[in-house]
């Protein structure tokens, strides 16, 4: 900080005294261009506030520490206002620098007789992180990264979202983590920060694993050929549910295992044993799906005790699958919905098993067995500042604020 400000400083005084400021370490960052001008000969000319606001955007964006912006064409009486406004702009609203910039300090002077505005950034992400951001269009195209990341145990990602809605990203990794668990051999705890205001954000992901990243990829490598193998085991012509009893044969015939819960289920289910009812039901699905059948995993409670198993979908009908339950009886069973006996879900969140034969609205659930839907989970919200418009649009001076960080513990 002592060395920005005494470039400041510096700068200022160079300002004042009309000498050439890029003999200096000032760069230029020219409105409306995206490289950096570092050997350009000229500042920055702002003649109104939004020049303003694109110049500390463009040394945002280059990361660049310091430059000068000439302001001869701008409204004297209104240079220090709108240089304020803009420098709240550029670390509140503007995603990239509500993020990265820690604060912008700034000071009047002069440049060869012209007034100038001498600009010092200080940083709370350097200029390798900056380069780091992955900006995408939506947040299907931000999904798609973050599953990414996920699949190389990243230790966390950024993405500029050009057109960002409110998003629960603890769920979103865990609901990836739990469809693809031959990929994601650990869900991590996340912290998510959602930094500038408007329609476009900079999501600021942390991940927090428990396993080291190269024992999750050793573990990776070693579960691969398992569901690898759980595939070319039902290939064939064969009936829908002969393939279903097959994988079912090819998981559970692997261990005499012993049912805990692990936060390496995958890994820990094939190649030590040891798994609960999620591990089983999204190890499951996962073989099914590599194997070209449809099967999905459905949380419940089993006797009062929460519990995960499979609904299949067989020849255009659907039952319920129970692996430890099939285990219990010693054959691959599956289930209607009148027989799920003890089992509590929500109906409408899957589809119904009815018997063959009957239609599924025929099928009415008893109410001893029919749950009320689950509560839905808050969306993670984020507060974000005031968004800090030019004059022309609004007056107000809002209040800043920091960007929110929400701390999602793993369930």
């Amino acid at each position: 900080m002592k060395r920005k400000l005494a470039a400041l400083g510096l700068a200022v005084s160079i300002l004042l005294t009309g000498c050439g400021w890029m003999d200096g370490s000032y760069s230029s960052v020219t409105p409306h261009q995206g490289q950096k001008q570092t050997q350009q000969s000229g500042a920055t000319v702002a003649s109104n506030y939004m020049d303003l606001i694109q110049a500390l955007e463009n040394m945002i964006r280059e990361g660049s520490e310091s430059g000068v912006i000439n302001v001869a064409d701008y409204p004297e009486k209104a240079v220090e206002s709108g240089m304020a406004m803009a420098v709240r702009y550029a670390t509140e609203s503007y995603p990239v620098g509500a993020y990265a910039v820690e604060r912008i300090d700034y000071e009047l002077g002069a440049n060869g007789g012209l007034p100038a505005i001498a600009v010092t950034v200080t940083y709370r992400h350097s200029r390798s992180e900056l380069q780091m951001i992955r900006q995408v269009k939506d947040m299907t195209e931000a999904e798609a990264e973050v599953d990414k990341a996920l699949e190389s145990y990243a230790a966390g990602v950024v993405l500029l979202v050009e057109q960002y809605t409110a998003t629960d990203f603890s769920q979103m990794v865990r609901d990836y983590g739990e469809a693809y668990p031959e990929k994601v051999m650990e869900i991590p705890q996340v912290t998510a920060a959602i930094h500038g205001v408007g329609v476009s954000r900079v999501a600021e992901l942390t991940f927090t694993y428990q396993t080291s990243r190269d024992s999750l990829r050793q573990m990776q490598s070693q579960v691969k050929p398992v569901f690898d193998a759980a595939a070319l085991y039902v290939s064939g012509d064969g009936a829908e549910k002969q393939k279903f009893s097959q994988l079912y044969g090819f998981l559970m015939e692997r261990f005499d295992y012993e049912v805990e819960t692990s936060i390496t289920p995958a890994y820990s289910l094939l190649r030590h044993g040891v798994g609960d009812s999620r591990a089983f039901a999204t190890v499951y699905a996962a073989m099914c799906r590599l194997a070209g059948l449809e099967c999905m995993t459905v949380t419940g409670t089993r006797a009062g005790e929460p519990w995960t198993w499979n609904i299949v979908q067989e020849g255009g009908h659907y039952f319920h699958v129970d692996l430890l339950r099939s285990s219990e009886a010693g054959a691959f069973r599956e289930f209607t919905d009148r027989e799920m006996t003890g089992y509590v879900w929500d109906y409408s969140a899957y589809p119904q098993c009815p018997e063959i034969g009957t239609l599924p609205e025929e099928t009415e659930p008893t109410q001893a067995d029919t749950p009320a839907p689950p509560e839905s989970q808050p969306t993670e919200e984020t507060t974000a500042p005031a968004e800090v418009l030019p004059p022309e649009q609004s007056m107000a001076d809002p209040e800043p604020s920091a960007p929110e960080e929400t701390e999602i513990a793993q369930s």
